[in-house]
């Protein structure tokens, strides 16, 4: 049986003017059984539908901050670095995969990009916005527990791994603020920022805030989260088929 093609949106060093990609986002998806693809970031007219089209899911990585404009904001002080090319094509992409019910999965950005995408906002900076209070930006090793997040009873990550509470990684200054119409909460942190969403609408749609592709060689939950998307991703394969 062929594996599901999961396409991977690229990471971009402004400096170096280059596309890169931490391994760990392959490697755990190669680990659940998919074929994972870096997509590429110039895309116009209908090549990003062409790129939804080959693949059987799409993961929306992390990475620079979302711009404020595409949440009817201007940025604040402390926004941190955007990037209008990979804005431009993650909206392209999210909106062809999204018309098409192709399997959706959000990770740290990724999450913050979807909530926008479907009519959600964000926090620019948590530190500044929301005070002093929990700590969401981790120091290394990235692999390790930072805080924990209760799951919300009746959702998908909550049948998933049956517990009320688990510990996650956690490297971000940018969070969900408003939630999309679209979307429901899957897991909080104790300070009740939105940790993990789905859309009860779609097949697959789902995001968490943290990083399994940092932590699921020694979390096994974290990895139950991304076969779960690979699974989505090869029962879609065999939709299409």
């Amino acid at each position: 049986m062929k594996k599901p093609i999961i396409g991977v949106t690229p990471l971009y060093d402004i400096e170096r003017e280059s596309i890169w990609m931490l391994p760990g986002y392959l490697e755990v998806l190669t680990a659940c059984g998919g074929l994972p693809v870096i997509l590429p970031l110039e895309a116009d007219g209908t090549d990003p539908q062409q790129l939804v089209d080959m693949c059987d899911g799409i993961l929306f990585t992390g990475g620079q901050d979302v711009a404020p404009a595409l949440y009817g904001q201007e940025p604040l002080p402390l926004c941190g670095e955007c990037h209008e090319g990979r804005d431009k094509l993650e909206q392209a992409l999210f909106k062809a995969a999204f018309q098409a019910d192709l399997p959706i999965f959000g990770i740290c950005r990724g999450m913050q990009f979807i909530n926008v995408m479907m009519g959600g906002t964000l926090y620019q900076d948590l530190p500044s916005q929301r005070g002093v209070g929990l700590s969401h930006r981790m120091k290394p090793p990235y692999d390790s527990r930072w805080h924990d997040v209760e799951l919300v009873v009746g959702t998908p990550l909550k049948r998933l791994l049956g517990e009320p509470q688990i510990g996650v990684n956690s490297c971000h200054h940018q969070a969900v603020r408003d939630l999309a119409p679209g979307l429901a909460a899957m897991a909080y942190a104790t300070d009740r920022i939105v940790e993990a969403v789905y859309s009860p609408d779609k097949p697959f749609v789902q995001a968490v805030q943290w990083h399994p592709e940092f932590a699921w060689k020694k979390d096994e939950r974290q990895k139950q989260i991304m076969e779960a998307f690979v699974k989505a991703c090869g029962c879609s394969r065999l939709k299409g088929s």
